[in-house]
């Protein structure tokens, strides 16, 4: 054989070699990715939930308000603000099922 292609295997078997452990280190670092991922899952949800009832206990207390001053268009303000509280909650339900927590 000539010192070209001895060359040239060689070249291929180092870089099927490189190609395989470059893998296994993707593959170490994607599965490390997904755990810290799934970590922050249940705080983000449980912090959606929280600014879901703080904002429904302001819109709450507001829509009360001008219901008690005798405002009669109170339909609108009720529906933006139960429509922003009920968001938050399906965001937190939307974000546990689609990472499967």
């Amino acid at each position: 054989m000539s010192k070209n292609i001895k060359k040239t295997i060689a070249s291929v078997g180092l870089g099927a070699l490189a190609l395989a452990h470059a893998k296994a280190q993707g593959v170490q670092g994607i599965t490390a990715a997904e755990s810290s991922l799934i970590g922050y899952v249940d705080p983000v949800a449980s912090l959606c939930l929280v600014i879901g009832a703080v904002v429904g206990i302001i819109g709450g207390v507001r829509v009360y308000i001008k219901w008690n001053s005798g405002d009669q268009d109170i339909n609108k303000e009720l529906m933006g603000w139960g429509g922003s509280c009920l968001f938050m909650v399906l965001v937190s339900v939307v974000i546990k099922a689609f990472f499967g927590v």
